[in-house]
């Protein structure tokens, strides 16, 4: 018999943490998981590992460049706007509360997902598989699901132009605006720090009726958690995930019941590291140029945007003129110098000209290079050519390997500290939503949203370090026999990997 597979999410779980939580016994249900399975500690996730991008990767098996998600805040080049997912409530608010709950909710998954990246709850549905997920960012899937809200709440809804039906799972539940069947769970989903009993009251109920063959339990308030107290606090947060996981084993009569009709998966979408400082990109950059403002009515003034994406950021240049790469380069040299940006990245053709972006994707980008640089080296690369990655994909390098901490031994390039770092910039920077430059945070500071908030005295993530980037994976009952065979597991694996659970062919992952 088929078993049905579960797929755990516990939101910015460091893998050190996950071990100190198991082996401090805060954690014993996924103790017991790890003692019945396999553990990959270091699966490297999205560029920048923020939750919607790395998300996005996880359900379609490809980076941004063929999801198009690229970070928590972008700008729309079509529609001369800004897009914000929530990096904080004042971010939100300096959006429009209205504005951004479209963005998230809607937009994401039925206009900014690219259509021609399949996610598994419609690689499955079309199979006939069963498939229900519990809040997460990305649900596109089969069925038709309508707002699902009551009184003023709905009123509330109807007054932001959110009226919609959406396409999701067979049992879908967005807290207090979508729900596939009555649960009595309360519309708690809206309130950081009571996310994970939502989802466990939710996905008890699907548990005793047997309403899936595959469940997404997706448990966020770690991430909440780590944002506030650092990534070393995080014993007590990871304890109450586990407890949460622990209530739909027992839903399905305790553990060795619950292994028995099912297999597990339990990863992260990505990591924290501790923040002490912000990075206010914009204020910076505001000070030579004039930066598109939130809502502006005369978005044609600015000459730049600017996008904080927690611990990674992105400059989009207005001017598609002749101006461009003099504007261009003179960013450059502007983010170079200012103390908290590590690394600091583009495109450019063979004659080095910065690349124009339009917003509708780059006719050849296998004929142009990514250039990077980090403390005064710089390293252009593209795919094809006789160099290896460690996931075994081959690259054209040339310049300084050292501006990605990189080193370069019979024939393989490795960096440690940031983890298949060309293919991570690489799929980011060919996304079409792409910024014109893009950075990567130094350890110890965030780019201040538009809100002006920032995670110092907390944690934070989306740089393209080791500390932000790497999750673990626990395999149960799927997945290859010795995981440890593959020298560099992503986050684009594990598509794969459900979809052969259930006998579909998940195609070669990407990078």
């Amino acid at each position: 018999m088929q078993r049905k597979l579960v797929l755990v999410v516990v939101d910015a779980m460091h893998p050190e943490m996950l071990v100190r939580a198991i082996e401090s016994d805060q954690a014993p249900t996924f103790g017991a998981l790890l003692e019945r399975g396999e553990m990959v500690p270091d699966c490297v996730s999205s560029f920048p590992s923020v939750t919607p991008v790395a998300s996005s990767e996880m359900m379609t098996g490809t980076g941004p460049a063929g999801h198009w998600v690229v970070g928590m805040n972008w700008y729309h080049r079509i529609e001369r706007r800004y897009i914000e997912y929530g990096s904080s409530f004042e971010a939100t608010r300096t959006f429009g509360l209205f504005r951004a709950m479209y963005d998230l909710v809607y937009n994401m998954n039925l206009d900014h997902l690219s259509w021609q990246a399949p996610t598994v709850f419609e690689r499955l549905g079309d199979a006939g598989i069963r498939t229900a997920t519990t809040p997460f960012l990305i649900y596109r899937g089969r069925h038709r699901h309508e707002l699902g809200l009551e009184g003023l709440a709905k009123r509330a809804a109807a007054a932001a132009n959110f009226r919609h039906a959406v396409w999701g799972p067979d049992e879908f539940f967005y807290g207090d605006l979508y729900a596939s069947r009555a649960t009595g769970c309360g519309p708690t989903f809206t309130r950081p720090g009571t996310r994970d009993e939502y989802s466990a009251c939710v996905a008890e109920e699907l548990v005793r009726e047997g309403a899936y063959d595959f469940l997404l339990f997706s448990l966020p308030d770690n991430d909440f958690h780590s944002h506030r107290h650092g990534p070393e606090a995080t014993l007590d947060s990871i304890a109450k995930a586990d407890a949460m996981f622990s209530r739909i084993v027992e839903a399905g009569g305790g553990l060795d019941a619950f292994l028995e009709e099912h297999a597990v998966m339990l990863t992260a979408d990505h990591a924290q590291t501790a923040v002490e400082h912000g990075l206010p990109l914009a204020d910076e950059l505001g000070e030579d140029w004039a930066v598109l403002q939130p809502n502006t009515d005369r978005p044609e003034d600015a000459e730049i945007a600017v996008s904080p994406t927690s611990r990674a950021g992105a400059v989009y240049i207005l001017d598609a003129g002749y101006r461009h790469p003099v504007t261009h380069e003179r960013a450059r040299l502007r983010l170079r110098e200012l103390t908290g940006v590590d690394l600091v990245t583009w495109l450019a053709s063979e004659d080095g000209t910065p690349v124009r972006r339009t917003g509708v994707g780059l006719e050849d980008p296998d004929a142009l290079d990514a250039v990077v640089e980090r403390n005064g080296y710089e390293l252009r690369f593209r795919p094809g050519g006789q160099l290896r990655d460690v996931r075994g994909n081959s690259w054209h390098v040339s310049g300084e390997p050292e501006a990605l901490a990189g080193d370069i031994t019979r024939g393989r390039f490795e960096s440690h500290e940031y983890p298949d770092g060309l293919a991570r910039l690489w799929s980011a920077l060919t996304s079409p939503h792409a910024g014109d430059v893009l950075i990567s945070a130094a350890e110890g500071y965030e780019c201040v949203d538009w809100g002006g908030i920032s995670h110092a005295g907390g944690g934070s993530h989306g740089s393209l370090g080791r500390g932000d980037s790497l999750a673990p994976v626990v395999f149960v009952g799927c997945g290859p026999n010795d995981p440890g065979r593959r020298q560099q597991w992503a986050l684009r694996d594990l598509a794969p990997v459900i979809l052969k659970h259930f006998g579909l062919d998940g195609g070669r992952p990407q990078g």
